[in-house]
C-alpha cells in the first residue's frame, strides 16, 4: 500500500477489540441477523469463524456490527469511494487575459480560443488588465467585454457580469446547457 493515497480513514472504523459498546446488533457473514448480544460474545463468535467484527453503523441504537473479513470490507469501501470520485464532474475555470487596446484580429483569436473552452464544458473568465494611464479609462473598456460576451452568446451565457477588481475588469461565462 506504500505510495498510494488511502482514500478511507481507517482510524474511524472500529474493528474487533476497538468496539467498546456493551451491546451490539450482529449481522452474520451471509447477511442474516444474529440478534443483539454483548460485544464480547460477538467478538468470540467472529473469532470462531476466523473473521473480524466490524462496526458498520455506529450511530444506530444499539450499534450494528457485521462479521466479515476486514480486508475485503476495506477493499469494497475503497472501490466505492473511487467510483464516486470518478463520477464527479470537474468544471475547470479557464481564463483569457487581454489589454484594453487589443487589436481586432487579436480579439478574434481570443474569442475563438474562448469558444473552444466553452464547447469543452469549461467556464471562462475574461479579464482585461489595466496598467498605468489605462486605469483612468476603465469604464471605456466595458463595451469590449460586452462585445466578447455577445460574440460567444450562442455557446455561452453570462454567469457573472463585468466587475472591476483592482487593476482588472472581469466577466465569467458559463457554457449553455
Amino acid at each position: 500500500m506504500k505510495g498510494k493515497v488511502n482514500l478511507i480513514n481507517e482510524k474511524n472504523i472500529q474493528v474487533n477489540e476497538r468496539i467498546r459498546d456493551p451491546e451490539v446488533r450482529v449481522i452474520g457473514p451471509d447477511g442474516d441477523q444474529l440478534g443483539i448480544m454483548t460485544s464480547r460474545e460477538a467478538l468470540n463468535m467472529a473469532f470462531e469463524m476466523e473473521l473480524d467484527l466490524v462496526k458498520i453503523s455506529p450511530n444506530a441504537v444499539p450499534p450494528v456490527c457485521k462479521i466479515i473479513d476486514f480486508g475485503k470490507y476495506r477493499y469494497e469501501l475503497l472501490k466505492k469511494e473511487k467510483e464516486q470520485k470518478k463520477n464527479q464532474k470537474q468544471v475547470e475555470l479557464k481564463e483569457i487575459r487581454m489589454t484594453p487596446n487589443i487589436d481586432t484580429n487579436d480579439l478574434n483569436t481570443k474569442i475563438s480560443a474562448g469558444k473552444k473552452f466553452l464547447e469543452k464544458g469549461h467556464k471562462l473568465k475574461v479579464t482585461i488588465r489595466f496598467r498605468g494611464r489605462e486605469m483612468a479609462h476603465m469604464k471605456d473598456s466595458e463595451p469590449l467585454l460586452a462585445d466578447f460576451a455577445e460574440k460567444l452568446s450562442e455557446v455561452s451565457q453570462i454567469e457573472k457580469p463585468s466587475k472591476i477588481e483592482g487593476r482588472n475588469m472581469s466577466l465569467i461565462l458559463a457554457p449553455k446547457k
